[in-house]
């Protein structure tokens, strides 16, 4: 009987490797092979690959999430060798890796060609999902879920369904994947079909599906449409909401369609009659109507003549006396007015309106009522260098030009008279409707003044020489200067302050009294024929004359001397 030898350990390795191939080198290690379920265990697939051990696979690496794993005893199957043989004798198989190897192998191919691949949403991660993509993980961003923010993304986990590849890297391992490009994408392929069955002008039913500030978008059966707020109703329209409310069906007409945006333009006005038929003819220029404030801007005012007729008051338009000053100021909104037709384009859709001329010119209004020469009363409004400005009846201010202010001083001087809310009087010189300007004169009010027309008053200056000495009653003591009248009721004038006396303490106005009588002389007339009189010029005329009749005869007398003979001689 032949004896048996036993084997070396060399010869046990060489029987190995005849077996196991360079398995048992590390030649099955970070390979995937196919291998036999044998059993299943508990919440395990107990699967032979070929090498002396078996290994224990989780049954949920048989399963995408949610979903059953469909595992039976001789089922084969695909596995990843992490290792032939661990501590307990059994080889390291993961079904996790071989499914995610391939589908690498898969999605790189898809993702070159622009496919669409489908995936299993399981998870939630910082700033998005992960999606099974039959055993790759990629990541989803909020962003990408849906066309439109989702609040819930429940019900769409745990389903199988088409996603778009982004981006990815085999060697970091990332994918990013999009479901809204694929919503979108289908959505375009749904509205490109339907947007071939209508046509613009067609007439429709829709549902309003949501409201903006400027319109609202309306279902059209798959495809929406944009209804504008400008196209809702020929009469002004705030909101939108102050005509439809989402979930109204509406009869709507497809105004445009633009094939290459396919976006769709809708109406309603369009349904309706246009009030704009005619309106040249139904508000002709000049006619006065009565209409309602719609809206106020910097510009104007609309005002409603009609619904669906609205004209503009431009701001110049609105006031004959309030310039540079906001509509808002002047009107407001749901105020009823009357206004008049100046212009109508039919085919700008525009009528000009004016507020004012359906009001009475307020210069024509005082040009009737206080004709050239009547007396006025007004509170002083502004005083510029030129003149005085008088508030007047009707809202209107006059004119007084410094030179119409006062006798005898000059304008500056007549200017520092008169403080802004003084109440003067004046006569009305000239009213010029067309300019807008009303003329008045202060001075023309003074005693003994020209009359009206340019006609002297009795005993005026008409009976007055230049260089005539006259004796003078004191009617007015002014800063300036006073105001005199020539005789008990002759000519009116004015003695200027350096007029008052020779000597700078003689020209005080302050030293004279209301009722005083001087004598002073005529040293000339002014424009309207009013005297001037000076008392320094008297005296210098008598000076003259005293130093001509005595001065010679006399030679070592002193002027005071001169002057005393003079005076005694007129006695």
């Amino acid at each position: 009987m032949a004896s048996t030898a036993t084997p070396s350990r060399d010869d046990f390795a060489a029987l190995l490797d005849e077996t196991l191939g360079s398995a048992a080198s590390g030649g099955f290690e970070g390979r995937v092979v196919k291998g036999t379920v044998t059993a299943i265990e508990n919440d395990k697939a107990v699967i032979d690959v070929g090498l002396k051990s078996e290994g224990r696979v989780p049954l949920r690496e048989f399963a995408m999430p949610g979903q059953p794993h469909g595992l039976s005893v001789g089922d084969e199957v695909e596995v990843y060798v992490d290792r032939v043989e661990n501590a307990d004798g059994e080889a390291m198989l993961s079904r996790d890796r071989a499914r995610r190897e391939a589908a690498w192998d898969k999605l790189e191919s898809e993702f070159g060609e622009g496919k669409r691949v489908e995936g299993v949403i399981f998870g939630r991660v910082k700033g998005g999902f992960t999606v099974d993509l039959d055993g790759a993980v990629a990541f989803l961003p909020g962003s990408q879920v849906d066309i439109r923010p989702v609040r819930d993304v429940t019900p769409l986990m745990d389903i199988p369904q088409p996603f778009q590849i982004l981006k990815m890297d085999r060697r970091r391992g990332n994918i990013v994947v999009s479901r809204r490009a694929v919503l979108e994408e289908t959505r375009a392929e749904q509205r490109s079909g339907l947007i071939q069955n209508l046509a613009e002008g067609q007439i429709i039913d829709g549902v309003v599906k949501n409201i903006t500030d400027y319109g609202a978008f309306v279902d059209l059966g798959g495809i929406d449409g944009l209804l504008h707020v400008t196209d809702m109703s020929y009469k002004r329209v705030n909101h939108p909401s102050e005509v439809i409310n989402i979930g109204d069906t509406v009869r709507v007409q497809i105004v445009r369609i633009n094939q290459d945006t396919q976006r769709i333009s809708l109406g309603m006005k369009q349904l309706e009659s246009d009030p704009w038929d005619g309106v040249a003819a139904k508000y002709p220029m000049g006619a006065k109507l009565r209409g309602t404030v719609t809206n106020i801007t910097e510009y104007g005012a609309f005002v409603e003549l009609e619904p669906g007729i609205e004209g503009l008051v431009h701001v110049s338009e609105m006031s004959w006396t309030k310039k540079n000053v906001h509509p808002g100021k002047i009107v407001s909104t749901s105020q009823e007015v009357d206004v008049m037709v100046l212009e109508v384009d039919s085919d700008k859709r525009r009528i000009s309106l004016g507020l004012k001329q359906a009001q009475q010119n307020p210069w024509e209004a005082f040009a009737e009522k206080h004709p050239v020469g009547s007396t006025v009363e007004g509170e002083v409004k502004n005083a510029t260098e030129f003149g005085l400005f008088i508030g007047l009846d009707g809202d209107v201010d006059g004119m007084v030009h410094m030179s119409d202010i006062a006798w005898g001083i000059s304008g500056e001087d007549a200017l520092a008279l008169h403080r802004k809310g003084e109440q003067v009087s004046a006569i009305v010189l000239d009213v010029d409707v067309e300019k807008e300007r009303i003329s008045l004169g202060m001075k023309q009010l003074e005693k003994g003044a020209p009359a009206a027309g340019g006609v002297a008053a009795a005993g005026g200056a008409g009976s007055l020489r230049r260089g005539e000495v006259v004796t003078v009653t004191v009617l007015e003591v002014r800063d300036g200067g006073l105001e005199v009248q020539a005789g008990d009721d002759g000519a009116t004038g004015f003695i200027k302050r350096s007029d008052l006396g020779r000597d700078r303490d003689e020209q005080r106005p302050d030293r004279f009294q209301v009722g005083q009588k001087l004598d002073a002389m005529v040293t000339g007339f002014d424009r309207s024929k009013k005297p001037n009189f000076s008392v320094k010029a008297r005296q210098l005329a008598e000076e003259k004359e005293a130093v001509e009749q005595y001065g010679s005869s006399d030679a070592g007398a002193s002027l005071g001397d001169i002057l005393g003979a003079a005076l005694k001689a007129k006695q």
